[in-house]
C-alpha cells in the first residue's frame, strides 16, 4: 500500500481532536510545568545557604551568642539524644563542628579530615565563650560522602515509584478501555483478587529490575552499602507494595489513560521533589517538610538511605516499615471497595 499524506493527516487532525477536547489532559499538560516551578520556587524560598555548620547540643544561651555576628555560620541546636546522630553528620561532612555542653567538661568534635572543621575551630578558639580552658576537643574521621552515594538510595525509590505508579495505575485503566475487566467480570473473579494479582505481580517485577539496577550501579560507581543486602531487599519490597497500593487508587474507576496520567504526575511529581530524593529536606520550608514526612516515598528513602549509608539493620527502619505496610492495607481495602469493572 502507498504512503498517503491524506490518510497521516487525517490521523493527525483526529488525535490532536481527541486530545484539545479532554480538557483534563491538556490542562495539565499545560499546568504541570508552572507547578514544578512554583514547588521549587517556594521548597528554596529561604535565605542563601550558610558556608559553614555549627551544631550545639544543650545550653540555649550560649547558642544565641556563640557566633551571632558571623552570618556565614548556620548555627543548629540539637538535644541530647541526637548526638550519635550528628557525629555521624560529622564524619560525613555534613556538619562542620559539633559542640556539647551537657557534658561534663563540656567538648567539642571536629572531623580531622575536614579542612572547614579545621576553620570553625579557630573561629571558636578566638570566642572568650569557648577558650576558656573549659572545653576538651575530640575527633572523629570519615571522608566526605560523596553525592553518588547519598543520592543512590532515592534514585532506586524514585524508579521503583514510576514503575510502581504507572505499572499498575496506568495498565488497569487502559484494560477498562479496552473492554479486558469487562470480560474478566464474568468470571468469579473478585476485585480484591484481581488488584491483589496486580500488586503482586507488579512488585515482583519492580524487585527485579531494582536487583540489576543495582549491580549495574555498583559495577559503574561502586557505592556505599554499609547495611545488610536482606535488610535492604525487605525494604524496597515492602515499598513496592506501599507505592503499587497507590498507583490502584487512581485504576478504580478512571476510563481514559489520559486523565491517568495527570493523576499519576500530581502524585508522582510532589514526591519526587519533597521526598529527599535528589536533596536533604533539613534546610527546606518547614511546611514542605511536613509534606514530606507524610509521604510514602519519604519512608522508603528515609529507610534505604540508613541501611545503606548508616548500617541500620530491621529495628531502625521499623517505623518506616510499619508505615508502608499499614498504608498499603489501607489502599488495597479501599480500591477493592471503589473499584468498577466498567
Amino acid at each position: 500500500m502507498k504512503f498517503s499524506l491524506t490518510r497521516l493527516l487525517a490521523i493527525l487532525r483526529a488525535r490532536l481532536r481527541e486530545f484539545y477536547r479532554d480538557t483534563a489532559s491538556w490542562a495539565w499538560n499545560l499546568l504541570m510545568p508552572v507547578l514544578i516551578l512554583i514547588g521549587f520556587a517556594f521548597i528554596f524560598s529561604g535565605d542563601t545557604q550558610p558556608l559553614y555548620r555549627l551544631a550545639v547540643i544543650g545550653d540555649p544561651q550560649l547558642m544565641d551568642s556563640l557566633l551571632r555576628d558571623a552570618d556565614f555560620v548556620e548555627r543548629i541546636r540539637l538535644s541530647p539524644t541526637a548526638r550519635d546522630q550528628a557525629l555521624v553528620k560529622l564524619q560525613r561532612h555534613q556538619y562542620d563542628l559539633l559542640l556539647d555542653v551537657t557534658v561534663e567538661p563540656p567538648r567539642y568534635w571536629i572531623n580531622s579530615q575536614s579542612d572547614k572543621g579545621r576553620v570553625m575551630e579557630q573561629l571558636l578558639l578566638n570566642r572568650p565563650a569557648v577558650n576558656d580552658g573549659r572545653f576538651q576537643r575530640a575527633e572523629v574521621s570519615g571522608k566526605d560522602l560523596r553525592y553518588v552515594d547519598w543520592v543512590m538510595p532515592g534514585v532506586l525509590a524514585m524508579n521503583m515509584m514510576f514503575s510502581c505508579l504507572w505499572g499498575v495505575g496506568w495498565v488497569v485503566v487502559r484494560y477498562r478501555k479496552n473492554g479486558v475487566l469487562r470480560r474478566l467480570q464474568a468470571t468469579p473473579l473478585t476485585a480484591f483478587e484481581f488488584l491483589s494479582a496486580q500488586v503482586l505481580a507488579r512488585m515482583v517485577i519492580v524487585v527485579f529490575v531494582t536487583s540489576a539496577v543495582i549491580i549495574g550501579a555498583n559495577a559503574l560507581v561502586g557505592f556505599v552499602m554499609r547495611g545488610s543486602w536482606w535488610t535492604l531487599a525487605l525494604v524496597f519490597t515492602t515499598g513496592a507494595l506501599c507505592l503499587t497500593s497507590l498507583g490502584l487508587i487512581v485504576a478504580t474507576r478512571l476510563k481514559t489513560e489520559e486523565v491517568a496520567e495527570g493523576l499519576l504526575n500530581l502524585m508522582s511529581w510532589p514526591m519526587m521533589i519533597l521526598s529527599g530524593v535528589w536533596f536533604s529536606m533539613e534546610s527546606a520550608h518547614p511546611v514542605a517538610q511536613a509534606i514530606s514526612a507524610a509521604l510514602p516515598l519519604t519512608w522508603l528513602v528515609d529507610a534505604a538511605r540508613r541501611v545503606m549509608l548508616d548500617g541500620a539493620g530491621v529495628a531502625e527502619v521499623a517505623g518506616d516499615l510499619m508505615l508502608m505496610s499499614l498504608t498499603t492495607l489501607l489502599l488495597l481495602g479501599v480500591s477493592a471497595r471503589l473499584f468498577r469493572w466498567s
